[in-house]
């Protein structure tokens, strides 16, 4: 993974590349509305965690089956986190599980890979509504601010475009909903292998973040995992002392492990996941993987994603998509199935740039030759075409 790679690295300007992306964006989206339409009052999020995970591994298998050497699976496992719980929640049948009520606010969050060209998405929602009792109050304020910052990062993540841009309009949206973005959070661009490329969006940031942040421009056959999180408190994301159970692999550190079980925990997590975040839960023997992560997590070696909570009583929405930037416009892969009609929020976008920039279309086709429109869509009437409207609208 080393030299090589970096010296021919693989971009979406390469016709199997975007189609790698896609199948994992198609399995990203199946997983995670397997997930949705499962998440119910009185079902645990242990056993949502687990059907997400064993789809994307069911699904994955399916494809390239020929091709022995690929890697291919689980991107990010699939984390259920509720309420004021920021983001990461993924427990172990030891943990204490949570069971979902009616009136949560569910984030589920999960990624994919196909040949370590990386899919993620997350989505939220609230158990129990319908169009006959749509959500009203902070819940609904929470989730349509949120949602409508992923639509705007989705006109704005194209090329030419910077960051900076970016995080103005998330801090705008967000507090026209009296709402707050996640102070810090980032997304990152995606390379082959990599989940946390270099570029990266930040939200909310404070002075000092925003001065240490490097402003970067998109360009264009890059791809970025765009993460919107947003509560209705303050924004400040803390560690409250739950049990971390996703960890990435650091390719930057070595370090001689001492314990022959963080040794042997270890070589099974550089032969099955590479750099890709993995749950223990993945592990045949989650004693030991418990036991074994400590000594590589305190040398550096894994990188934990904590779980965070906000203060007790807000309620944080979470929106994330993958986009990959065409050259004939930017096309996002994921997406959940969100239903506007669920929440009714007494507010909205006031600045009227924004408003104007998310009234416009985010389908590549409407803003292209229109004329080439009909003979295209009669060429693929079953192929390319549609798919890219539904995934853009």
């Amino acid at each position: 993974m080393s030299g090589d790679d970096e010296q021919q690295e693989q971009t979406i300007a390469e016709d199997l590349v975007v189609t790698k992306y896609k199948m994992g964006g198609d399995i990203a989206n199946q997983a995670l509305r397997a997930v949705v339409e499962a998440a119910k009052a009185g079902v645990s999020v242990l056993s949502l965690c687990e059907k997400g995970d064993s789809l994307i591994m069911a699904e994955t298998g399916k494809i390239f089956k020929k091709e022995k050497e690929m890697k291919k699976g689980i991107a990010f496992p699939t984390s259920v986190s509720v309420n004021n719980c920021v983001c990461h929640f993924s427990p172990l049948k030891s943990d204490p599980d949570y069971t979902l009520k009616d009136g949560d606010l569910v984030k589920i969050d999960l990624g994919v890979h196909v040949d370590g060209f990386i899919a993620n998405v997350a989505h939220s929602f609230v158990v129990g509504a319908t169009k006959e009792a749509p959500v009203t109050g902070r819940k609904a304020d929470v989730i349509m601010a949120a949602h409508l910052c992923a639509e705007a990062a989705l006109r704005l993540v194209k090329p030419g475009n910077q960051n900076t841009q970016v995080t103005e309009a998330w801090n705008k949206i967000a507090r026209s909903f009296k709402c707050t973005a996640i102070e810090g959070m980032l997304s990152h661009q995606l390379k082959q292998h990599v989940i946390d490329g270099e570029k990266t969006i930040i939200q909310n940031p404070t002075d000092q973040q925003r001065k240490d942040h490097e402003k970067a421009e998109f360009e264009v056959h890059e791809v970025y995992a765009v993460d919107v999180l947003i509560s209705t408190g303050e924004g400040k994301a803390k560690d409250a002392g739950q049990r971390t159970t996703i960890y990435k692999r650091d390719p930057s550190k070595q370090y001689g492990l001492k314990m022959k079980t963080s040794r042997v925990f270890f070589s099974e997590v550089e032969r099955r996941f590479d750099a890709m975040p993995f749950t223990l839960r993945a592990f045949e023997d989650e004693g030991k993987a418990r036991l074994g992560v400590v000594e590589c997590a305190k040398h550096e070696l894994l990188q934990p994603f904590n779980v965070l909570h906000e203060k007790e009583g807000e309620f944080v929405a979470q929106f994330k998509f993958t986009v990959l930037l065409m050259a004939n416009g930017p096309m996002r892969i994921t997406s959940g199935p969100f239903q506007p009609e669920l929440y009714q929020s007494e507010h909205e976008v006031q600045d009227q740039e924004l408003k104007t920039l998310l009234q416009s279309s985010a389908s590549r086709k409407t803003q292209k030759k229109k004329k080439k429109k009909a003979s295209k869509n009669a060429e693929n009437a079953s192929g390319q075409t549609t798919e890219e409207n539904e995934a853009a609208e």
